[in-house]
C-alpha cells in the first residue's frame, strides 16, 4: 500500500514569484476584482427557493465566477450550486456541524476560501487604478504629517 505523498495544503505554500515556481511553470490566475458580469447560468439542481436563486445570482457576480464561467471549467457549475444550497441550509439557526462541515468543503472546491483559491491557482487581481482614482478624487483635507520621535526630543542646554 502506497503511503505519504504530497497532499493539498501540506508544507510551505508555493510563491509564485520564486525560481522554482518558475521551473514548475506555477503561476496564479488572475480573477477582475471587480467580479464577472456575464450571463447567469441557468441553475442546475431540482426545485430552488427563492433564497437559493437570491444566493446563486450573488455568487456569479463574483471574481471566482469568472473562472466558473470559462467553458472548460463548466463542470464546476453544479458544484457551486451545490454550494449555494448547502450554505441557504446553513443558516438555518438549528444547522448541524456536519453540514457546516460540507458548506467549507464545497467553498474550498469552488475557489471561495483563500485556501481554495490557492488550491486553484487563483488570485483575486488588486485594481491598483481605483484606489488611486479614489486617492485623485478624496477632496478632504489631508491629515497633518505626524511628527517623529526627533523633531518631538528638545535639548535642555545647561
Amino acid at each position: 500500500m502506497t503511503r505519504g505523498g504530497a497532499r493539498n495544503r501540506s508544507g510551505p505554500k508555493a510563491d509564485p514569484t520564486s525560481g522554482r515556481s518558475d521551473r514548475r511553470g506555477y503561476k496564479l490566475t488572475a480573477l477582475p476584482a471587480e467580479g464577472y458580469t456575464g450571463p447567469i447560468p441557468d441553475w442546475p439542481l431540482t426545485d430552488p427557493s427563492d433564497r437559493e436563486l437570491t444566493v446563486w445570482n450573488g455568487l456569479w457576480s463574483t471574481p471566482q465566477a469568472c473562472a466558473w464561467s470559462i467553458p472548460s471549467e463548466s463542470w464546476r457549475v453544479p458544484t457551486v450550486a451545490m454550494y449555494c444550497r448547502t450554505l441557504v441550509r446553513c443558516e438555518a439557526p438549528d444547522a448541524g456541524a456536519a453540514l457546516l462541515g460540507q458548506l467549507h468543503r464545497f467553498a474550498d472546491q469552488i475557489g471561495m476560501t483563500t485556501a481554495g483559491l490557492a488550491e486553484m491557482g487563483w488570485a483575486v487581481a488588486v485594481d491598483e487604478l481605483a484606489s488611486r482614482r479614489a486617492e485623485s478624487n478624496d477632496d478632504a483635507p489631508a491629515e497633518p504629517k505626524r511628527q517623529s520621535s526627533r523633531d518631538r526630543i528638545a535639548v535642555v542646554g545647561g
